[in-house]
């Protein structure tokens, strides 16, 4: 089993950051990859970033890039999500995921589906 452990969300008002993290314990593997997956009320989860634990691959969707930033720290088993230039429809509960699967190609890793452990989430809300 893997626990995982979601930090860092709050209230910001837009235009601002915030910073997720996320620290993996149990039966961890370099091989994994971990996701941020939100969900907004009223709507399905989706996925924001990846990255795996064994490169620098990283992968974002659309509505993210260049406002969000995926890292991680091995040697603390942490996962990040920088979020900068906020926006009210970053508003949504966030997750940290890990997916035992390998894909090849890093933006494989974009369902909800794919990923096997989640965190407990963490709130975000963008206010005007």
């Amino acid at each position: 089993q893997v626990q995982l452990v979601e930090s860092g969300g709050g209230l910001v008002q837009a235009g601002g950051s915030l910073r997720l993290s996320c620290v993996a314990s149990g039966r961890t593997s370099s091989n994994y990859a971990m996701g941020w997956l939100l969900w907004a009320s009223g709507q399905e989860r989706a996925f924001a970033a990846a990255i795996r634990w064994s490169s620098d691959s990283t992968y974002y969707v659309e509505s993210v890039k260049g406002r969000f930033t995926v890292s991680r720290d091995n040697a603390k088993n942490t996962v990040y999500l920088q979020m900068n230039s906020l926006k009210l429809e970053d508003t949504a509960v966030y997750y940290c995921a890990a997916s035992r699967r390998f894909y090849a190609w890093i933006g494989a890793y974009t369902g909800p589906a794919k990923y096997d452990y989640w965190g407990q989430g963490t709130q975000v809300t963008v206010s005007s």
